[in-house]
């Protein structure tokens, strides 16, 4: 009996190396905090002993490691879970409620209309559209929160045939961009620095849109290059099969109609946002619930208003809420993990160091110079504290007296803290919105990674040379 051989049909396919599981990375990623603490210096700043506030002229090294060992650096799961419940709950509700408006179909009938009104030729204006909309969004009323409009964006790109980046750039992308410029996001950095609260809103404002145009084309660049040739997308074959991607058979020949559900469910949706937007500036000093709170309680009311104009039952509404909640429910436990990094880094010591060492050098530089060296600062540490309010009260009391040192304006230093506080979001690998998002997406860290920290840098550039421009024209944060 000859021995059956090998064909090019038959012989099997050597396996090339597979990303680990995002589960399995961020448990990876705690386990490289702990041995970073046996590494890296333990020091810490020290603090006014009246106030408490850190004095970032007054450094020490402990003169011992004060090292987390694996098994207690797996115990701060808990920790950073309990810690993360409020993001994490938020977004689980969000998740949710956008499915009952998805489960309505009335967003792939909207998609459907603008693709026959504009004969196949509207990918362009359409991801603008949506792009603009999101920069928006995340630059008034951006937080974590946003991650739940992803799946609208999964839904888009599916429809446009296009693959998870494209989804990734229409929604957290140019969330991101929005949040990392907006001109409402600095008030806590400001009250901190003791500057005016919302000053610089027009310059922060015109820099959004700035920051806006080079992230849409950015976007557009990409999305015209898998259009013309899908399988140079770094998912085609895996979570991009274009051809599996099949449109309603009536889609291209049928015109649909715009009925006032439509109309009513579309107003109602995004106005919820618009409400958030409002509320997270002024709602809480007139109501006196927190924005989490009313965020909460706006997507649950809307959702079933949606549900019940477009003739669903209460069983259907459930049961797509239920739906929405579990596709939520890993993404909530990576937020979790995101937050358990960081305490890792803080039980061992060793941010502050990283810190003290990172601006140290700022001190020798010239003042135009050390402005964009602040921002490069913040941009670098940025990824390790992913949380805004710890970063602030982190680093305000450490950059502040540097800037009084190299005289400095105020908002000039509250401005390089907001580009080096914005930018590198898009890139960190323990910021929950990101990585969450990426995992709905269906994009591995290391192809996003691969993808955008080229285009990071080319943001930071754009804000290196805004910041040298204010620092030339003595920015005071006037307009």
């Amino acid at each position: 009996m000859s021995e059956k051989k090998d064909t090019p049909e038959t012989k099997p396919k050597k396996k090339g190396f597979k990303m680990p599981h995002m589960l399995w990375l961020m448990i990876i990623l705690l386990l490289i905090c702990s041995l970073a603490t046996y590494i890296i210096p333990a020091g810490a700043f020290g603090t006014d002993p009246e106030t408490g506030a850190i004095l970032g002229d007054k450094f020490n090294y402990l003169g011992y490691q004060t090292p987390v060992n694996p098994l207690k650096a797996l115990l701060q799961i808990f920790p950073g879970l309990t810690g993360s419940a409020t993001i994490a709950f938020i977004v689980m509700v969000g998740g949710a409620t956008i499915q009952i408006f998805l489960d309505t179909k009335t967003f792939d009938k909207l998609l459907d209309w603008a693709i026959v009104k504009l004969q196949g030729k509207g990918d362009t204006l359409l991801i603008s559209i949506l792009f603009c909309l999101m920069v928006y969004l995340g630059g008034f009323g951006g937080s974590d929160a946003l991650i739940a409009i992803v799946p609208v964006g999964v839904a888009f790109a599916k429809k446009m045939k296009m693959d998870g980046f494209v989804a990734m750039m229409v929604t957290t992308f140019a969330t991101l961009i929005g949040f990392g410029t907006g001109p409402n996001k600095m008030f806590t950095v400001q009250v901190l620095m003791e500057t005016r609260p919302y000053a610089g809103f027009g310059t922060r404002f015109v820099i959004m849109n700035i920051m806006m145009l080079a992230g849409l084309f950015m976007t557009l660049q990409y999305a015209k290059k898998i259009k013309a040739d899908p399988t140079k997308s770094p998912l085609f074959g895996e979570s991009f099969k274009p051809d599996e991607e099949v449109d309603d058979g009536k889609v291209l020949t049928t015109d649909v109609v715009i009925d006032w559900r439509m109309i009513v469910t579309l107003i109602l949706f995004v106005g919820q946002y618009l409400f958030i937007v409002w509320y997270g500036m002024n709602g809480t000093a007139i109501f006196g619930y927190d924005l989490f709170t009313m965020q909460c309680f706006v997507f649950m009311v809307i959702a079933t208003i949606i549900g019940l104009v477009n003739g669903m039952s209460w069983d259907q509404m459930g049961a797509s809420f239920v739906k929405g909640l579990a596709g939520m429910a890993f993404v909530g436990f990576v937020i979790g993990m995101a937050r358990s990094v960081s305490l890792v880094l803080g039980m061992g010591n060793v941010l502050h160091t990283i810190v003290y060492v990172i601006t140290r050098p700022l001190m020798n530089l010239p003042r135009w110079i050390s402005s964009v060296g602040m921002m490069l600062v913040i941009a670098l540490i940025n990824p390790i504290i992913p949380s805004a309010s710890s970063k602030a009260a982190i680093l305000v009391p450490i950059i502040k007296p540097i800037g009084e040192v190299l005289q400095m304006h105020p908002e000039l230093i509250v401005q390089a803290y907001q580009f080096g506080d914005g930018f590198t979001n898009i890139i960190s690998p323990v910021l929950g919105w990101t990585v969450g998002s990426l995992a709905m997406c269906g994009i591995d860290y290391p192809k996003w990674f691969k993808w955008a920290f080229p285009r990071v840098l080319v943001m930071l550039l754009i804000a290196a040379v805004i910041m040298v421009f204010l620092t030339m024209t003595g920015y005071t944060g006037a307009f």
